[in-house]
């Protein structure tokens, strides 16, 4: 079953497709704290991605995020970014889980303090 899963679907794994290129072409050059493995070139010329679990690209570390994209050469484990005191650990994008920022008033949030005082209008 899970054969067939990768074969016909992208978004829990890699395609067949994706890892027979990685097989013949990839170099493996990293891997960050959520098991995604980082993968460049021979040439050195294209970078990518293959995610543990779930395809989703808020997944990628920032750090990782920049290897990907160009923006610097050296990956995150040959010259880790230095990090501020400030800065919150990365966290993926939480948009349509339980997890998701609900506003007060809002009819996902289940509190106490919500608005007891505002009835509907219904048209007579």
């Amino acid at each position: 079953m899970k054969f067939l899963l990768r074969l016909l679907t992208w978004w829990n794994i890699s395609t067949l497709n994706t890892a027979f290129f990685t097989w013949r072409h990839g170099v493996k050059v990293g891997e960050d704290v959520q098991g995604n493995t980082y993968f460049r070139s021979r040439d050195g010329k294209k970078r990518w991605v293959m995610y543990n679990g779930e395809s989703e690209a808020s997944r990628i570390a920032p750090d990782w995020h920049g290897w990907l994209h160009h923006t610097w050469d050296e990956t995150p484990s040959e010259k880790p970014l230095v990090h501020k005191a400030w800065e919150k650990p990365h966290q993926e994008n939480l948009t349509g889980t339980q997890l998701a920022y609900a506003p007060q008033g809002s009819i996902r949030r289940q509190s106490p303090d919500q608005r007891k005082d505002y009835e509907a209008w219904r048209p007579e």
